[in-house]
């Protein structure tokens, strides 16, 4: 399996948003509860830069198969050199080894953004995305317990850091 990554267009935010709102309804991997669509993303599309916070598709043998993208972090100049990296699978790429390849992209990227810290914002009953970040040696850096309600069961926040830098 060949995994290439290229940078994501406006063309191609139905397809992000298609993949987003895909992930939902299990209650495991976002804090949204209801689709969201292409307008509702639109800003968060235009906070990303080929330059400085890309948003990036995940190819797969050359198709479609997910995004990842670097998020900035609190919004102040002094965090410029930490992001959030956020990866989204379409349903029939998961469990496929694409996370693996998207956090090798995210880490021997950093250099090229100028990034020395990454994070990963996880709910702490998803135990493969988990799983995935430790792997790759990150870090638990802090715990929200039920901090989030989705259908009334209050879910934990799990922060994972790595420096890179």
């Amino acid at each position: 399996m060949a995994v290439t990554f290229e940078h994501a267009t406006l063309h191609d935010l139905p397809k992000i948003v298609e993949t987003y709102n895909s992930t939902i309804a299990s209650r495991l991997v976002t804090a949204d509860v209801e689709p969201v669509t292409v307008a509702d993303k639109l800003a968060w599309f235009n906070a990303h830069s080929k330059e400085k916070r890309p948003l990036w598709l995940v190819l797969s043998n050359g198709e479609y198969a997910g995004w990842m993208s670097f998020n900035s972090f609190y919004g102040r100049p002094a965090y410029d050199g930490t992001v959030e990296v956020s990866i989204y699978l379409d349903e029939n790429s998961r469990g496929k080894g694409l996370g693996k390849a998207c956090l090798e992209k995210a880490i021997s990227s950093c250099k090229d953004f100028k990034i020395n810290t990454l994070l990963g914002f996880i709910f702490g009953h998803n135990e493969p995305s988990l799983k995935l970040f430790y792997n790759f040696g990150f870090e638990k850096w802090a715990h929200l317990p039920k901090v989030a309600n989705m259908d009334g069961v209050e879910r934990d926040l799990i922060i994972l850091g790595k420096r890179v830098g």
